[in-house]
């Protein structure tokens, strides 16, 4: 994809915070635990409910993460993979095909992803554990490609807050961020949930009384068999 055609790419306010943590999550594996990459769903629920690295922490179920997996997909962000050995479907992040970015860009795009606005001594530190950072006075010129880009910018730069040293950088892939985020105090985690329309939520409750039933049916027929 030609970066200089804005064109062809979304508006960047396109995600949630649950779609920003599931990429992050997987732009962080691919770099850092190469061997089990792409992710299982179950490993990717976990990324998100990481007590390390994150912030803000979340407290998310499978059936949540699995939706913003399905939004990633339509947004050209995520992809399933399902190779010749893979026993269960597994993901992938696709930000180069939307985002075209280098390598150590796209590690300091997942950390912003994952532990939002930070200095950029902080950024650098934090990104060297996924991907060999420039030098000090090289990276400035790595977070230009970020924000210099002709199709929009994927960074800013905070204002610097009151007591503050330093301003911060973050990610514009969920909109414009709060002046405030700058000086976002850890909390408890955030625990997300997947609001459904009431019809929805009905034809599930039926299916999931169907399951029990054909359960119960399945455990039935055994019993009988066995006893045969």
């Amino acid at each position: 994809m030609n970066p200089s055609a804005p064109s062809d790419e979304p508006n960047l306010a396109i995600l949630s915070t649950l779609e920003a943590r599931v990429l992050g999550c997987l732009i962080e594996k691919e770099f850092a635990t190469p061997d089990i990459y792409p992710l299982t769903l179950n490993a990717l629920v976990n990324a998100c409910n990481q007590r390390s690295n994150r912030d803000p922490l979340m407290d998310v179920a499978a059936r949540e993460v699995d939706a913003a997996l399905e939004q990633l997909r339509l947004k050209r962000l995520a992809a399933m993979f399902s190779g010749a050995d893979a026993r269960v479907p597994k993901f992938k992040q696709k930000l180069d095909d939307v985002y075209p970015v280098s390598p150590a860009a796209r590690a300091v795009l997942g950390e912003l992803l994952l532990r939002g606005p930070q200095t950029s001594a902080g950024l650098r530190s934090n990104s060297e554990r996924l991907h060999p950072m420039p030098p000090v006075d090289g990276f400035e010129a790595l977070m230009a490609e970020l924000t210099e880009r002709p199709a929009g910018a994927l960074v800013r730069l905070l204002p610097r807050q009151p007591g503050q040293k330093e301003a911060r950088w973050a990610q514009l892939l969920t909109g414009e961020p709060a002046v405030s985020a700058a000086s976002h105090v850890p909390a408890e985690p955030l625990k997300v949930t997947l609001a459904l329309p009431p019809e929805v939520e009905r034809r599930l409750a039926a299916l999931e009384t169907e399951v029990v039933h054909l359960r119960a049916e399945l455990a039935k027929l055994r019993g009988e068999l066995g006893g045969g």
